[in-house]
């Protein structure tokens, strides 16, 4: 028999949250020199890898805006490859409301889902699929990539990404934080920033990693993103090193992803990210479909706060 979970209140009320960070004008950053509008490019001239350090794949995800005006604002360059700076759903972002601070993610599609040839060389149309199609050249070009990104709730930060070795071995490298979210190929719903092209294939050198840095709105995430921006370019020797702290990770598997297929999606208590569940333990339920934990210790990332029908509802994973 289908069980009805009961309506709960959750612990953590988005619109209560402070907001630390805000959105500014970054018009000035408009004109790059690269011929796409808000991409900047930078080419030392000596042999070594090209970076892409990409901010605001979604518009309310400021922490990302933080760290790429850093990088421009204090002239940084690399000393060897070549650095590419880019906001990328710019408009999304632009459509900030102060009193809807969470509605603009997205105007049209998900930016971190239309990577596939299929909707990026198909007719649908949408700003994000525009976006898109005027970024590929600049992912086309990049051979490491890190996509910076922050989460609706105050969860701890992670790094998420596609399950390869070059993927794992770059953020560890890298540091904090120390944990992370290996996704499967072909997983998660759509083709992400990170798993576009030749970055979601395997044998092939360089990597591709999102840092998801905390609330969308607070100053830890955005010193966070600076931070990680500086230790990724330090790794791959693009700047001089900065301090970085070794730290042990702690890798969760993705298992299952449940998409939001009904208005009634809800969960059986409160959650924010983290919560772990039993083998069997009922999780969530919609339209008297019962979702289940799969395995003992299953622990859920970034569950919806607001469902929103096809739109992810929690990704279910397995400590590794």
């Amino acid at each position: 028999m289908t069980q009805t979970p009961p309506v709960i209140v959750p612990d953590f009320a988005p619109d209560t949250a402070p907001l630390e960070v805000l959105p500014r004008d970054i018009s000035a950053y408009r004109q790059g020199n690269t011929g796409i509008d808000y991409v900047h490019r930078f080419a030392s001239g000596k042999p070594g890898p090209h970076v892409l350090i990409n901010a605001l794949t979604h518009g309310n995800e400021i922490c990302g805006m933080v760290a790429a005006t850093h990088l421009l604002d204090t002239g940084v360059r690399p000393k060897i490859g070549t650095l590419t700076v880019s906001f990328a759903n710019v408009q999304a972002y632009e459509a900030f409301h102060i009193g809807r601070p969470y509605d603009n993610r997205q105007l049209v599609h998900n930016l971190n889902r239309i990577w596939s040839p299929e909707l990026l060389d198909g007719d649908a149309q949408s700003p994000e699929l525009c976006r898109a199609r005027e970024l590929r050249p600049v992912l086309d070009a990049a051979d490491y990539v890190l996509d910076i990104h922050s989460t609706r709730a105050p969860v701890q930060p992670f790094w998420v990404y596609p399950e390869f070795e070059r993927n794992a071995g770059l953020a560890q490298a890298v540091g904090g934080p120390p944990v992370h979210l290996v996704m499967p190929v072909g997983a998660a719903p759509g083709t992400g920033v990170t798993a576009y092209g030749r970055h979601g294939e395997p044998g092939i050198d360089g990597g591709a990693v999102v840092v998801e840095c905390g609330q969308h709105f607070a100053r830890s995430a955005a010193e966070l993103a600076t931070d990680v921006s500086l230790r990724f370019l330090a790794h791959l020797g693009l700047i001089d090193p900065v301090p970085r702290a070794a730290v042990a990770a702690r890798r969760f598997r993705l298992l299952e992803v449940h998409m939001v297929t009904s208005d009634d999606f809800a969960f059986v208590r409160p959650v924010l990210g983290f919560e772990t569940f039993d083998a069997g333990e009922l999780i969530a339920v919609q339209a008297g479909r019962e979702i289940r934990s799969p395995c003992d210790g299953c622990t859920i990332f970034m569950p919806t706060r607001e469902p929103v029908i096809g739109r992810e509802g929690v990704y279910l994973t397995v400590p590794v």
